[in-house]
C-alpha cells in the first residue's frame, strides 16, 4: 500500500461524528425548521444536554437567569447559538487530544478550533454574513486532518521544516511535497467520508486558500481569516506556527479595516479565560 493510501485509511480508526450533529445541522440548513425540532434532538443525549446547560450557564455568555431546560437555552440564546455549542461539544472528542508532530500539547489543537470558531462566528456578525452556523462548524473542524497526520508529520518534520526555510513555502505545502498530502486536503475526505456537505468539505479542504478562491466564496474567506487571527494571537499555534501565506485580498474582499481586527483581538483576548472555561469545563 502506498504511503498516501495508508494515511487515507486511518480515516476508519477516527470515531465518526455523531449522527446527532449531522440532524442538526440539517435542521440549521432547513430554514423552515423550528426551535422545538432542535430541542427534540438534543434532549435524547443526556450528556450533550447537560453539556449545552453547562455552557449557557457559563460567564461567556452572562444570561442573568439560570437555565435549567434545553427549551429555554434556545429561547434565550437562539438556535444558532445552541447549534454551534452542540457542534464545539462534539468536536471536543476529536481534537482535545495532544498531537506530537504539531508540536500540540494536550487540548492546544482543541483551542485553537474553538478560537478560531469563535472569531469566526464574530467576523460574521460583524459583516451580517449568513450561513454562520456554517462557518462556525468549519472554524472549528477545519484542522481535522491534523488528527491523523500529525504522526507523519512529526516522523518527517525536519525534511519538512526544512522545505519552509530553504524554499520559503508553507508548512502546508511541505506537507504535500513530503508526505503526498496536506492536513488541508486529508480534512477534506475526512469531511466528506463523514457524509458532510460540499460546501463543508470544501470550507474544510481549502481554509488557507490552498486552491483557487472568489471573492464570492465568503465563507472560506471568513474560516481562513479567523485562523489567521487565531495564529497572531497565539492560540494553539503548534509546530507549523506562522508558516502560512497572508493574502491580503480577502480582508479587501470582507472590507474589514485594521481597526476592526485590532478590536476583535483585543476584545477576545480580554475574553479569554471565559473562553477557556467553555474549551476546558467539560
Amino acid at each position: 500500500m502506498k504511503s498516501i493510501d495508508k494515511i487515507i485509511s486511518e480515516i476508519e480508526s477516527l470515531k465518526p461524528i455523531p449522527q446527532v450533529a449531522h440532524k442538526v445541522l440539517a435542521i440549521m440548513d432547513d430554514p423552515n425548521s423550528s426551535m422545538a425540532q432542535l430541542a427534540e434532538v438534543i434532549v435524547h443525549d443526556q450528556a450533550l444536554t447537560a453539556n449545552v446547560l453547562r455552557i449557557c450557564n457559563s460567564p461567556f455568555y452572562g444570561l442573568v437567569r439560570k437555565v435549567d431546560s434545553v427549551h429555554q437555552a434556545i429561547t434565550y440564546l437562539g438556535m444558532k447559538n445552541i447549534a454551534d455549542m452542540v457542534m464545539t461539544k462534539l468536536g471536543s472528542e476529536l481534537l482535545k487530544a495532544e498531537h506530537e508532530g504539531y508540536d500540540l500539547k494536550d487540548g492546544e489543537l482543541w483551542k485553537h478550533a474553538v478560537s478560531s470558531a469563535l472569531i469566526a462566528r464574530q467576523l460574521c456578525e460583524i459583516k451580517k454574513i449568513p450561513n454562520t452556523h456554517l462557518v462556525y462548524t468549519g472554524a472549528l473542524l477545519k484542522d481535522i486532518g491534523k488528527v491523523i497526520l500529525h504522526k507523519y508529520v512529526g516522523d518527517a518534520f525536519d525534511q519538512i521544516d526544512t522545505l519552509v526555510k530553504e524554499e520559503a513555502i508553507t508548512f502546508r505545502e511541505a506537507e504535500k511535497r513530503v508526505l503526498g498530502i496536506d492536513h488541508a486536503e486529508l480534512g477534506g475526505i475526512v469531511a466528506e467520508r463523514w457524509g458532510f456537505s460540499d460546501k463543508m468539505v470544501h470550507i474544510i479542504k481549502n481554509h488557507h486558500l490552498n486552491g483557487e478562491w472568489s471573492p464570492d466564496d465568503v465563507e472560506t474567506a471568513v474560516v481562513y481569516l479567523a485562523d489567521i487571527i487565531c495564529m497572531m494571537m497565539g492560540l494553539g499555534v503548534g509546530a507549523d506556527g506562522l508558516a502560512y501565506r497572508f493574502h491580503d485580498q480577502v480582508i479587501e474582499a470582507l472590507a474589514f479595516s485594521d481597526k476592526d481586527l485590532q478590536e476583535i483581538m483585543a476584545g477576545f483576548a480580554q475574553r479569554l479565560g471565559e473562553v477557556e472555561e467553555l474549551i476546558y469545563g467539560g
